[in-house]
């Protein structure tokens, strides 16, 4: 298949190897199947939690997973992160899993995978939760900070496959203790709170877990997280210098008590500046917005500060996405109940429509953990996957796969899709990548039930719908990139998308954007609306393949 590159059409252009057999996949089938190729990809990860047995809140909360391409050959790579025996935690015989390593696969290209962590300098050994991958200095590859149940660490990539510790230097490791106890972190969003060209970072910090406690209540179970005592999340920003100040209490953002599980940053009432969303476990989550000078909890105001019935449940973090394409971002927040899903009315408010979409129906009584807003058949709307389990107990749970009509009423299709579907797990995270890079969306999922293993689900196309991958890079770097707006226009629609990958409970997902165009064969124009509030037109953009576009290459839009 020949592919022409326009000119004169204002970007700049990186079309990735292997999608020469995009236009031609496999018609056999009527339906698109996920195929599950974890073994013949070469990922042999195990989790564990420390020991045989699972009896604690730490126990329970699962392992991160990171893609990010750490060397550049345009194919994404796989950071899976494991816990370990911890004296005091840990039961006596689990001691074999001390000091149980991360794991970097290195994507060979060809379906297949190879782990270097320990080459590569990433096979930490500390209990780690997740880890966000950000070009932190400008040098045009991707570094690692990573976040731990303890100290965290920054990895900064050399350029030639290995990464070095540099935690030290930018004063991101956090303290030792929070209310008392060792600090737990879950997650960081990256963003340039503050529009001064510097990438700040925001660092979600869960709960005080005292290892000896024993809930006076169920004595016989791990206590509930309301039992605990909270630990503040913390915001960095950084310095002219490329190190970080701790500016939290400043900003309006210290919450010493709070329970976070999951952050998003994007820029919800649209009025030209960053906001953040934080999920809070059995707490009310909090919508901090942009206030220019610092942040207001509105949460409560807008209506997204608990469930439909007014609960504050296990709220996980922040899917978004326009669901009903009326180009408002709404918002999905799973938790361990039966989740929330908000519609954005357009004015700064949203409507609970958790029942009437059927999420509540089909959420009720899993247990989500990572659920992702996601195209998986590029027909144009975003669909759901959830990753389920209970929390006190290790009960196994179905995953959930929901199509979307296109008007944000959903219906459960997994089952007829993929075996997984109906295969009980007790699902973590769940990382939403092109990892063969063929233009649609695989899913790989984090498992801490007693097989251990993760799963990677091939999507395997089976339609002719078309599509449109994007890597935007911001001016100053990564910082005016990351919340980015992106309209795209075609002959007869206009849909809305947010550049941002870290919206899922311990994952960073594929950090390109993926848009679905069903079976429309142009784009007429995209508009970016840059973080930094320039706004820039790309005509015409070639289809069906993954675009580069660079800040300042496309046509100002006054």
């Amino acid at each position: 298949m020949k592919m022409n590159v326009r000119r004169g059409s204002g970007f700049s252009l990186a079309i990735l190897a292997g999608l020469m057999n995009l236009i031609s996949c496999d018609q056999s089938e009527p339906e698109i199947q996920f195929k599950d190729v974890t073994g013949e990809a070469g990922i042999d990860f195990l989790y564990n939690f420390g020991d045989y047995t699972y009896e604690n809140i730490l126990e329970s909360s699962g392992s991160g997973i990171t893609v990010f391409d750490y060397d550049g050959d345009q194919y994404l790579d796989l950071y899976m992160m494991n816990g370990t025996w911890l004296q005091g935690i840990s039961d006596e015989e689990g001691k074999v899993f001390e000091n149980t390593p991360n794991k970097l696969y290195r994507n060979l290209g060809n379906g297949t995978f190879e782990e270097i962590g320990e080459k590569a300098g990433v096979d930490d050994t500390h209990w780690s939760m997740a880890a966000g991958a950000i070009d932190y200095d400008h040098d045009g590859d991707q570094d690692l900070y990573l976040l731990n149940y303890g100290p965290n660490i920054f990895y900064q990539n050399n350029g030639n496959g290995t990464f070095t510790d540099i935690t030290g230097k930018l004063g991101l490791r956090g303290p030792d203790t929070l209310n008392g106890f060792l600090k737990w972190s879950v997650g960081v969003s990256f963003w340039d709170y503050n529009r001064d060209g510097l990438m700040d970072a925001f660092v979600g910090n869960f709960l005080a877990f005292d290892p000896e406690y024993i809930s006076p209540t169920t004595p016989e179970m791990m206590p509930h997280p309301s039992e605990y005592a909270g630990q503040a999340s913390m915001m960095y920003e950084q310095q002219q210098d490329g190190s970080f100040d701790e500016v939290t209490e400043t900003l309006g953002l210290y919450f010493p008590d709070s329970k976070c599980m999951g952050l998003t940053v994007y820029d919800y009432d649209v009025d030209g500046d960053l906001d953040l969303f934080q999920g809070n476990d059995h707490q009310a989550n909090f919508m901090f917005r942009n206030e220019g000078d610092g942040f207001s909890d509105v949460g409560v105001e807008i209506g997204v500060a608990v469930n439909s019935h007014g609960q504050t449940t296990g709220s996980m973090h922040g899917a978004i996405g326009d669901v009903d394409g009326d180009g408002f971002i709404d918002l999905l927040v799973p938790d361990l109940r039966y989740g929330a899903l908000y519609r954005n009315q357009g004015n700064g408010s949203f409507e609970d429509i958790t029942e009437k979409s059927g999420v509540a129906a089909a959420f009720s009584g899993k247990g989500q953990w990572a659920s992702a807003l996601f195209d998986y058949d590029n027909d144009g709307d975003l669909d759901i996957f959830s990753a389920n389990g209970t929390a006190e107990e290790l009960i196994e749970q179905y995953p959930i796969l929901l199509e979307n009509d296109g008007m944000g009423n959903f219906t459960d299709v997994g089952r007829g899709l993929s075996p997984y579907f109906s295969t009980k797990r007790s699902g973590r995270a769940a990382a939403i990548w092109d990892y063969d890079n063929d233009g649609d969306l695989d899913i790989i999922v984090s498992h801490l039930d007693l097989k251990a293993t993760p799963v990677l689900l091939k999507n395997q196309c089976r339609n002719n719908n078309h599509w449109l991958g994007l890597t935007l890079k911001g001016r100053q770097g990564p910082a005016s990139a990351i919340g980015a707006r992106v309209i795209v226009h075609t002959e007869d629609d206009i849909n809305v998308y947010i550049n941002q990958w870290t919206t899922t409970y311990l994952t960073s997902s594929d950090p390109r954007l993926h848009i679905g165009l069903g079976k429309k064969k142009r784009v007429d124009r995209l508009e970016i609306i840059w973080s930094d509030g320039t706004t820039e037109l790309f005509p015409e953009p070639e289809i069906d393949r993954y675009l580069t576009l660079k800040q300042g290459s496309g046509i100002k839009n006054r």
